[in-house]
């Protein structure tokens, strides 16, 4: 009793603290005092060959993790660019000492992860099996197995991922706005190309292993449940004998922002998307005094969905899903970036508001300040729960040059920076005046406004070579709306057999994140359309019209379709949409344009555009405008189907990722009104 007495006095006593303090529990609670950080000082040796060895003892878990990384400035590949590369993937090809199937068997038996790229490594296991671990990795660095058979699967690896690219305006924006910004004909500019990667040989495989990945200026950190009297003579006996290479780097090519602000656009006709990257050069290194400053600048202006790119681009103007900024400290390339993915149509105005953005970020408010403090400090101290980040702090620590007490103080660092800190540090590394603008994007829909914008534009082909302004082809006086689908439908078997056409299904297969998805899919004339796609046998998604009414259903639950969907899918009445054209006002005739790699008469609807090959007629793709962004298909493969030739591969792009769906088998008037309940 007396207890419970207790209890509830105690219980009434906070109550009237909590009155008494009158606390707002909506209001954000104000962060403590800055704590103190301390963190585990590496113990250090290096072996004669070079290779630094950094130890940290962590004995909270019973794990280990390796990370090989070699302090080496960019170095030019010339016509085999993307040969370090493919030298890389030949490290998990087992050793002159193992054979590929025995070295991958033993790494998997030891639950261990193990990568190599070609600027180190990386292994994480069970401390009991480290020291196998680590002789398995200075194995495969040491004694590489290369093979002109494996080194030519790598080269097909390679250029297939190089030519689903060939489309992919953000593959094509990283690549061509390095080029332009450093040159490509450089060590920071150059890529990799179909051409260069079909070039490599075995001996340029050999010799750039030689020359370039070396125990010579590289480090060795171990992070976890070690004793570095017992890890040093494992390190010494593994790695004592990797030869040193004595390369000596020529000095990295000069680089230099433009003099004027302008606009470089690459033409990628089949993008819905501008990937938009706005960006300068700087001389910014983690050592200077405006370092911290300079990371609060960009975290404010990028950092989150707080930041202002964020909630103007977004949020205020909904011109994309999310815009960022980085400020990279690199030893051999700092610079500034912001970018984002817009809709085609808004690409001018969104150019406006990254330079509006840009200009305005020298001044910041005083509660924009104290958030990004919070929040890089808070950053920090969860990523100190990670042991690879002691791993990454020291070798910062070496690499960078940093003073000794730069980690240890690092909370200290950020409490200090004050506004003006930030507007002068603002000032040293963002150039609003002197960046470059870069835009892959669909040339056709966006020039006409950037050329408005008051910046110089400037077009480059995939290549990063400087191109005329990308004009729209001319379309036959004798070409009408009427007369491309009179050719398509003549092209898939024509009108007498496309009329007698009243139901299609479509059973087609895809993979998803390396799981097989399957498609059927009923469509019937009045609009009528009946989608299950499931996995592994089981329903993800069902989607049922009958023309009138529908409803989706989703992971068991069962909604009707929204009132606009509806609207929408009664409007397609006609299995073949080109049987409407000539006798509707809703479609244009929009020239020509590339897509799927064909030159196509583009009809413009109000909600989709279709293209059609100049050539064949045939359809080779379509986008249409959906809430959430425009969804492009793509039609190849046309064969023959009771009569009308119907696409088998079908490819289509949802949210920068194309999905490739494998038409196995259609069925041509089988539907019935019950499919459609």
């Amino acid at each position: 009793m007396k207890k419970q007495l207790t209890y509830i006095a105690a219980a009434f006593l906070f109550a009237g603290m909590l009155s008494a303090q009158k606390i707002d529990l909506n209001a954000m609670p104000k962060p403590g005092p800055t704590p103190a950080i301390n963190i585990a000082k590496p113990k250090t040796f290096q072996l004669s060959n070079g290779l630094t060895v950094m130890v940290v003892e962590n004995n909270k878990l019973p794990r280990v993790s390796a990370n090989l990384s070699m302090d080496r400035p960019p170095y030019y590949e010339g016509n085999v660019a993307g040969v370090s590369e493919i030298m890389a993937e030949q490290f998990e090809n087992g050793t002159t000492n193992l054979s590929k199937d025995d070295f991958n068997k033993k790494v998997d038996f030891l639950g261990a992860n193990l990568s190599f790229s070609s600027g180190g490594a990386f292994a994480n296991s069970l401390s009991k099996y480290f020291p196998e671990v680590l002789g398995l990795m200075a194995d495969a660095i040491i004694n590489p197995k290369f093979s002109a058979e494996e080194i030519q699967n790598s080269k097909e690896r390679t250029v297939e991922g190089l030519k689903a690219d060939e489309k992919n305006a953000s593959s094509i924006a990283g690549r061509v706005s390095r080029a332009l910004m450093y040159g490509k004909n450089t060590s920071r500019g150059e890529f990799e190309t179909v051409e260069s990667i079909n070039k490599i040989q075995l001996t340029d495989v050999q010799n750039v292993y030689k020359k370039y990945y070396a125990p010579d200026n590289a480090y060795l950190v171990i992070v976890g449940d070690v004793k570095f009297d017992q890890v040093k003579p494992l390190i010494e006996k593994a790695f004592g004998g990797w030869k040193k290479s004595n390369t000596s780097f020529t000095a990295l090519e000069p680089a230099a922002n433009v003099a004027k602000t302008e606009i470089n656009v690459v033409d990628v006709p089949s993008a819905v998307q501008s990937v938009i990257s706005v960006g300068n050069l700087n001389s910014l290194k983690m050592k200077d005094p405006n370092y911290f400053s300079a990371t609060i600048a960009s975290y404010i202006l990028g950092g989150g969905s707080e930041a202002r790119l964020f909630m103007n681009l977004r949020e205020k103007n909904g011109f994309t899903y999310g815009a960022y900024s980085s400020m990279s400290a690199s030893k051999y390339s700092p610079e500034f970036s912001a970018e984002a993915s817009v809709r085609n149509e808004v690409t001018d105005k969104a150019v406006k508001e990254f330079m509006n953005e840009l200009n305005a970020i020298s001044t910041v408010k005083p509660e924009e300040l104290e958030n990004a403090k919070a929040k890089l400090k808070g950053n920090f101290i969860m990523s100190l729960e990670k042991p690879e980040t002691i791993a990454r702090f020291a070798l910062n620590q070496k690499v960078q040059d940093l003073p000794a007490d730069f980690y240890t103080n690092y909370l200290k660092s950020i409490d200090k920076v004050t506004a003006a800190d930030v507007s002068n540090a603002v000032k040293a590394t963002i150039f609003p005046n002197q960046s470059r603008i870069f835009i892959a994007g669909k040339a056709s829909d966006i020039s006409e406004g950037l050329e408005k914008s008051g910046y110089t534009v400037k077009y480059f082909d995939k290549d990063a070579n400087p191109v005329a302004k990308p004009s729209a082809q001319k379309v036959d006086a004798s070409v009408t709306i009427g007369s491309v689908a009179d050719k398509y439908i003549n092209a898939i078997g024509g009108q007498a057999a496309v009329q007698k056409i009243t139901s299609i299904t479509t059973d087609a297969t895809t993979k998803v994140q390396g799981m097989d998805m399957n498609m059927k899919m009923t469509q019937a004339k009045g609009g009528k359309m009946a989608m299950n796609i499931s996995m592994m046998g089981n329903t993800v998604q069902k989607i049922v019209f009958d023309g009138k009414d529908g409803y989706m259903e989703a992971q068991g639950q069962k909604v009707p379709l929204p009132a606009a969907e509806k609207a929408e899918m009664a409007k397609e009445t006609e299995l073949f949409p080109e049987l409407n054209f000539a006798k509707s006002p809703e479609y244009k005739l929009a020239g020509i344009e590339k897509y799927n790699n064909e030159d196509s008469y583009v009809v413009k609807g109000s909600k989709t555009t279709y293209y059609y090959s100049v050539k064949t007629g045939l359809k080779t793709g379509e986008v249409k405008t959906a809430q959430g962004g425009s969804i492009p298909t793509s039609y190849a493969d046309y064969k023959d189907v009771s009569g009308v030739k119907l696409p088998y591969t079908i490819i289509q792009n949802m949210g920068g990722m194309d999905i490739n769906l494998a038409v196995q088998s259609y069925q041509i008037n089988q539907a019935k009104d019950t499919d459609f309940k």
